[in-house]
Formats: C-alpha cells, structure tokens, sequence
C-alpha cells in the first residue's frame, strides 16, 4: 500500500491521452445513440470522419486549456470547471469544423451534429469529473488504510484557514498527515462537514483519539491568542493529542514543505500573556539617533534589549561581553538583521574598571542598559566573592563610569531574589540596587569613596556631574527560556528520555517570556525619573512541577509513564516561593497596568562607602566575613537551605554583638 502512496504521478501526456479515450468514447457513444445503434449503417458511414476530426479538436483543446497538468489526486473545483469549459469549447467548435471541413468540401450531411454534441457534453465531462473522483477517493481510502503510515490530525477551527491547511496537507505527500478532521468550539458548526471532513466538539477530542487514531492538532499562531486556547490545549494534552503551530497562510514560506512550517507548541506560547502595549513613540524619542551600551550583550535579557532598541534606530548600539562565543552570535545576527545601523564590539568584564573605562571614553554612550550579573542562584551560594565582584563591583564599576561620562539614563536590570534575600545573589542585587539608588539620591557623598575621588578629580561640580544621570532599576522574576534556566534544562531532560528533575513539589516562580520583559524595561526606562526600582506584573505563580508535567505533554509524552518526574531537594540558597516586594516598600502605580514603582526607604550616602568595604572583603575571599558584612548591610536578608544560616542573627532580638564576633 505504502509503494501506491509514495509512487510517482504518472506522466501528463499519458493523463492527457486518458482524458483523449474517454472524450472519444464518449463522442462513439453518443454518434452511436443518434444513429439508434445501427451498426452496419454507422460503419458503411462516416463515423470515422467525424470521430478523427473530434480527436483532433478535443486534443488541441485539452492541451491549451491544460487539463492534464493538475495531480488527479489533488483535484478540485477549480479542475472540475477547467474540464466543463474544455468540453464546452469542444462542443463550440466542433460543429464549425464540421461545416468547414467535412460537409463543404465533402458535401456530407449524414450525421445530427447538434445532438451527438449535446449529448457527449453531459458523457464526456461527467467520465472524466468522475474518473477523477474515483482515483482521489482510492488514493484517499489508501491513505487512511490501517497499513497507511501516515499521521492523522485534526485542525482547530474551520475557517477559510484552517481549510487552506487542510488542502496544503493534501497538496503535498511528504507531509505524511492525513486530516481526519476539524475541531470547533462554536456550535452552529459542530457535526457538519467541510471537504468530507466532519466538524467535531471539543467534547469529542478523547472519541478521536481512541477511535481514530488522531495524534496531533494543528493551529494557527493567531488562534493561540483566542479566550480558550489554554482550554483547548489542555483537552489536548490531556487525550494524548499533541499540539502543533503554523504561522497564517500569508506568511507560509513557499519554497518550503507545509510539515516543514508546523512547529511544536512551546511552554513559552502558551504560558504568555495578552500582548503588553507600549508607548513606542516614546521609547524611540528616548532611543533614538542616540548612543546606547548594553553590558551583559550576549546574554537572554541583553541580546533581546539590543534586538528591540535596535528597532529605535540608535546612532550606535555598543554590546558588551566577556563571551566571546555568544558575543559573536549576537553580533552576527544584529548586523545581518540591521546592516545600516553602527554597531560596536567590545569583549571585556564589567569587573575591569580600566577596560570599561576605555569603552565609555571611545564610544562616549549616552544611555546603558546594565544586564551583566551572575544569575545562577547555588553556584553563587558556593562563590560569594565571584557574586559580589560581578553583581556589585561590576555594577559600580558601569554607574560611576556613567556619572563621570555624563550619561544622561541608566537601566539596571535586576531580580525578584533582591526582595527578602534569602541567598547570596538575591543579596548581591539588593546591593547593587542600593548602590545605583545612592548615586542617584544623594548630591553629596563621602569623601573618602572611590565615586567621589574619580568625580572630583576630572575638577566637576559633584553636584552637576551627579544630576546629569538618572539612575532606574527594573525588577521581575524569571524569564522563560533564558540560558541555564528551568525550560531549557527540561527540554533536555525529556530530549533524553528524562528523568526531570524538580527540588520540591511545592515549589512555585514566576515566569515571564524574554521579549515581554525587555519591552517593559524599555518602558519603565522612559517614564523613570531616577531612583525609582519598577516591578513587573508577572501574574500567577507558577509551580514548577505543574511545568514539568505540561512539558512532557506538549512534547506528546504521559507524565510518570512515558518520562519520570523525581525530586532532588531544595539547592542552596533556594527558597519555595519568590517575592516581588518587600514589606518595607509601597507600591505606587504608574500609567502602564503592568508596571508599578517599589518606593524603598532610601539608604544613607555611607552606603557607598559600606560597599567599598565588602568588595575589599571579596577580594581577600574570605567567604564567612563577606556573608557577614552582607547580612549586616541587608538585615532582611536571612540564608534558606544555606551553610550561611548559622550567620543570621535572631528575628526581632535586641543582640547588637559586633557581626565580626560571630565568625570566632
């Protein structure tokens, strides 16, 4: 069965040569009816005559008309009306040629023209319409056998869409899917049928699967923005129907096979939100024409805040890194994608004040988007230094290079982990934030801090200096499918065959896709006026066995059967559930629902100094001292499942023992 499916299409001639034989038999039959059958009489006749010359007309005509290049298989109403007006032009012209050649020059008139044309009309185009219903009805039989191997699916909705998938499907037999059926969630199209192909309720999903075997759903992109799509999907996961996506028909690549096109239905779309509306007009008033640095460039976060400022048509974008590999991924892709706008490379740390201080002076930029942080929660646990020489003296090193080069808007990006720390690189955040929230709030600082002495020595006002740059903080959870993170490590896990591995069956984040994110970081950028920390609507808690569970469905695996889901124990420094907002902070609304600003009590100007303090603690790499002086500069910050919880003081004690006498 399977070699008649994957045969060849026979040649058009012999197509051509069929549709010849069955239009002349068709015309025999009908000279034959006119003349009552009278064999004799027909073949002392000029049967011959007449049917040559019909051969002729009819071959001419199949052949302009093109009849016989359409894939019988594939016909459709479109080919059934070229065959009426094939055989209609035949019947035209035939009894012209008839007068013409044949009863002029012969003076013949033994034949009712009129009527044996008349009749072969309705014979000739009636065989050949069904002599190709039947090869596509055997075909179709075939191809749904139980020895066929291909795919059935089913497509949701039944609009002139989801119609145009069905037929792209037919159209194309590497594609190896056979549409059993479409999938409707109004009812006043539910049991009816379109193509042959009936109309079912979402009730019916489990029936389909069991019964005939359906697999898969198609649907479109725009149909994963519909009220119920997440209703939809979970029936699906739920009868073992995997979901698959397809962008509209306008945008099909049409050099490209349709099972090409059809992509897996992604933890990303359907954990994503309604679309978040910004104001462009003033994010590109702010961005554009201008100079901009983004640190952290070859990261998630930072290679998407250059992919969407890029957009603002910038002056010049300069990306920082320190990796190398993907630093020359991003570049490569940015400068394919946006050829005509300056775009600047350097490979450097944030941590190396020299370097970074060569970059400002060479490419003097005017706004920073501060995205380089050590992010991974339990290897900071186990290297405080690294975390506070990345996350504090690295964001120290870009805010004071910014005040000194005038910069007039800097975005630091940093984490829900910095509300009630209860691990080292929630804290290290906490710290950067109030370093960049005291260069902003305070004209005068100690004279005896680095910012200070770099200030002065370029023979500024501080004041002035200091007032030329706001200083904006953005705070949001975690971000689906960003590098290291929970998505990817499970699409490996399941690549694998699992087991996935989760730290406790309680334990809930917030998610937030990549694109989204860096949209509100761009806005909160424009509306900040400096020393504001702006928090994100992340909607609902998510628990990440909940995603571990919807991840092993949409890849169209069962949970605890196919892949294995164990738990591994909360990893230092974790904790079950995020905070978006510390007690202390109020919560003030800005014009954009989504976005709100946390008004932290703002810290003294000997922060600044405080914070020299413990990078110098870092650098000696004395772990339990540094820890320490962190808990003593964040009394919020109290270590979960941490060798560090031993340096936590008691809640609400009245002890004030120097913090130094607790590491004896």
């Amino acid at each position: 069965m399977n070699n008649l499916l994957n045969a060849k299409t026979a040649p058009r001639w012999v197509i051509l040569l069929v549709d010849l034989a069955i239009t002349c038999t068709s015309f025999t039959l009908s000279y034959f009816i006119i003349k009552h059958f009278e064999f004799s009489g027909i073949l002392r006749g000029h049967f011959f005559i007449y049917t040559g010359l019909y051969a002729l007309i009819a071959l001419a005509t199949f052949f302009c008309m093109r009849t016989h290049t359409g894939l019988i298989r594939y016909s459709n109403i479109q080919d059934i009306f070229r065959i009426f007006s094939a055989v209609f032009v035949i019947s035209a012209a035939y009894p012209i040629a008839v007068k013409m050649l044949i009863s002029r020059p012969y003076h013949i008139e033994s034949l009712n023209i009129a009527g044996v044309v008349f009749i072969n009309f309705f014979v000739a185009s009636s065989l050949m319409v069904m002599m190709r219903a039947f090869i596509k009805l055997f075909y179709y039989k075939i191809k749904s056998s139980p020895f066929s191997m291909a795919e059935k699916v089913l497509i949701f909705g039944s609009d002139q869409n989801a119609i145009l998938i069905k037929q792209a499907i037919e159209s194309y037999n590497e594609n190896k899917l056979l549409v059993a059926g479409f999938v409707e969630m109004r009812p006043g199209k539910i049991n009816t049928y379109i193509e042959q192909k009936k109309v079912f309720s979402i009730a019916e999903l489990a029936m389909a699967a069991k019964k005939k075997g359906v697999r898969k759903m198609i649907m479109t992109n725009e149909q994963l923005d519909s009220f119920h799509k997440k209703a939809v999907i979970d029936k699906c996961l739920q009868h073992g129907i995997k979901v698959l996506v397809i962008p509209p028909s306008e945008q099909w690549l049409n050099d490209k096979p349709l099972a090409k096109q059809l992509q897996e239905l992604r933890i990303e779309d359907l954990l994503q939100r309604e679309p978040i509306v910004i104001n462009n007009v003033k994010i590109s008033n702010e961005l554009s024409g201008k100079r901009i640095l983004i640190t952290g460039a070859a990261g998630s976060i930072g290679s998407e805040i250059a992919r969407q400022v890029l957009t603002y048509h910038p002056e010049m974008l300069i990306l920082c890194d320190q990796a190398e590999t993907a630093l020359h991924e991003i570049q490569t892709e940015v400068e394919a994608n946006f050829p005509g706008i300056n775009i600047k490379i350097m490979i450097g740390s944030v941590r190396d004040y020299n370097r970074m201080q060569a970059l400002f002076r060479d490419f003097r930029p005017q706004i920073v988007f501060h995205a380089a942080a050590y992010k991974h929660v339990p290897m900071m646990e186990n290297h405080p230094c690294e975390a506070i020489l990345t996350n504090v003296m690295g964001t120290k090193n870009i805010a004071d290079l910014s005040v000194i080069h005038r910069v007039s808007m800097f975005v630091m990006v940093s984490t829900d982990k910095a509300v009630n720390p209860a691990n080292v690189m929630g804290a290290s955040k906490r710290l950067a934030e109030m370093y960049v929230q005291t260069l902003n709030n305070h004209a005068e600082w100690p004279r005896e801090s680095s910012s200070y002495i770099a200030v002065k020595s370029e023979g500024e006002s501080l004041t002035e200096v200091r007032m030329k740059t706001k200083f904006i903080t953005t705070r949001f959870g975690n971000v689906l499918g960003s590098n290291g993170s929970v998505v990817p490590r499970f699409r490996e896990q399941i690549q694998k065959g699992g087991p996935l591995t989760v730290t406790d069956p309680e334990v809930t984040r917030y998610f937030m896709t990549i694109p989204e994110a860096v949209q509100l970081v761009l806005e909160a950028g424009t509306m900040g006026k400096g020393g504001e920390i702006f928090i994100f609507d992340m909607g609902q808690s998510v628990k990440i066995v909940d995603l571990a569970r919807k991840m092993i469905q949409l890849a169209g695996l069962i949970p605890e059967q196919d892949i294995k889901i164990v738990y591994t124990g909360l990893r230092p420094g974790e904790k079950l559930y995020e905070e978006l907002l510390a007690k202390e902070e109020k919560t003030l609304l800005t014009h954009h629902e989504k976005i709100k600003i946390a008004r932290v009590v703002a810290g003294p100007a000997s922060v600044l100094f405080d914070i020299e303090e413990l990078i110098g603690i870092s650098m000696l790499g004395d772990n339990n001292k540094l820890v320490t002086k962190m808990k003593a500069l964040i009394p919020e910050f109290k270590s979960c499942n941490s060798k560090y919880e031993k340096l936590d003081l008691p809640v609400n004690s009245n002890f004030t023992q120097d913090a130094s006498t607790l590491l004896s």
